[in-house]
């Protein structure tokens, strides 16, 4: 059924209308989503503005979670070291030193590998020399 358009009142205000194309693009830029993304959220939670705002606010914080590693949780220790193949020492050692974002974390021992590489290869052709 159409949207009516003679009703402005604050309970239409509340409600998401997928079948007009407007209120689409509306709700779509004011929660900085896809329009899909805006029809998944109005079937999974009802057509409330606020029902699906809170949703949305709900997938980012999970989002965000998922990228942050805690130190505090073994749990996650066991997973975030066997994921970059590290010890849990190493991988507290590492947040320590970038903090908690699983991305800086992976930069760090990234380039903390790199690095034992370079010196590993220098000294094994610094023995090289030495006995020729």
């Amino acid at each position: 059924m159409a949207d009516n358009k003679g009703k402005r009142g604050g309970a239409d205000r509340a409600l998401i209308a997928l079948s007009e194309s407007y209120e689409v693009s509306y709700w779509s830029k004011k929660f900085k989503v896809t329009a899909a993304e805006l029809r998944y959220a109005v079937k999974k939670v009802g057509r409330s503005a606020k029902k699906v705002e809170a949703y949305f606010a709900l997938q980012k914080h999970k989002a965000r979670d998922r990228a942050l590693i805690a130190v505090s949780q073994p749990y996650e220790v066991r997973y975030w070291s066997k994921k970059f193949k590290v010890t849990p020492a190493r991988l507290k050692a590492a947040v320590g030193a970038v903090g908690h974002s699983s991305k800086k974390v992976g930069a760090y021992l990234a380039k903390a590998k790199k690095t034992k590489a370079k010196k590993k290869a220098k000294a094994k052709s610094g023995r090289a020399k030495k006995k020729s």
